[in-house]
């Protein structure tokens, strides 16, 4: 009997879809993620999806930004959570829109495990996340026979509540053959001298790519040695995906998406 009730009451609460709408461009986003953009009742959703998507939210669905700029609180958070667990309890369909893809460095976790802790009903829908995205509308594949076997996705802005940063720049390329980095423009000229610490190359290939997949792409690219002054030249800003590696060159000879190139 106890079971029957805990059901009957479940039904009662509402469901959250935490969905990754891709890397920008609207016609990246799934086929699931459009279903629940014109199903739910309500979008939750991040600071990362753009107007061209924004336009594609139903009239009659309740919008709320939500979206975390970095440096903001990690407070910021928990209202997230209690949005996610006020519109649950109120019956309502609840769509969690998040750039790219929720499991990379989209929060997605954290917000399932509350969820779960609260006893919330929740489906998970993978989006296309911005370092895939960025790189193959640069003509930059990740992987390649000849060039790379191995490939890192790293953040370049870790929990500022960490005691200890967890990511080892100085050692990533004795593991790895190439690394992409989210989040790591403002720290570029840190992360670049901490990776000079370990076993790499100074003319490892770079490529600093704004607004990946978007109208306003632009790739800056250098080598380990001038990529940091290459930068400041050319105002490099957020949004920005960095890959380095040496399937960068390739981005010369396949890329096939047009965007901004800084001058030469």
């Amino acid at each position: 009997m106890s079971k029957t009730n805990e059901t009957d009451k479940d039904c009662n609460l509402g469901k959250i879809f935490i969905c990754g709408a891709g890397p920008g461009d609207p016609k990246l986003l799934t086929i699931r993620a459009i279903e629940l953009i014109n199903e739910s009742d309500v979008i939750l959703y991040d600071r990362l999806i753009g107007k061209d998507i924004i336009e594609l939210f139903p009239e009659r669905a309740e919008k709320v930004y939500v979206g975390r700029n970095i440096g903001d609180p990690t407070t910021h958070q928990n209202k997230t959570n209690e949005l996610m667990l006020e519109y649950a309890k109120k019956g309502k369909q609840v769509l969690r829109l998040k750039g790219g893809d929720p499991f990379i460095f989209g929060r997605g976790g954290e917000e399932a495990e509350f969820l779960r802790l609260n006893n919330i009903r929740f489906e998970i829908i993978p989006g296309i996340t911005s370092g895939i995205g960025a790189a193959i509308y640069s003509g930059i594949p990740l992987t390649h026979r000849k060039y790379s076997s191995s490939v890192a996705f790293v953040t370049g802005h870790e929990d500022p509540e960490k005691k200890t940063p967890i990511v080892k720049w100085e050692r990533l390329f004795d593991a790895v053959d190439t690394v992409v980095i989210y989040m790591g423009t403002e720290k570029l000229e840190t992360i670049i001298d901490n990776i000079r610490k370990g076993n790499i190359n100074e003319k490892t290939k770079v490529a600093i790519i704004e607004n990946g997949t978007l109208s306003g792409q632009r790739i800056i690219k250098g080598e380990i040695s001038d990529i940091v002054q290459k930068s400041r030249d050319e105002n490099s800003k957020p949004p920005s995906i960095i890959i380095i590696g040496e399937t960068v060159t390739l981005s010369d000879i396949i890329r096939w998406y047009p965007q901004s190139d800084p001058a030469p």
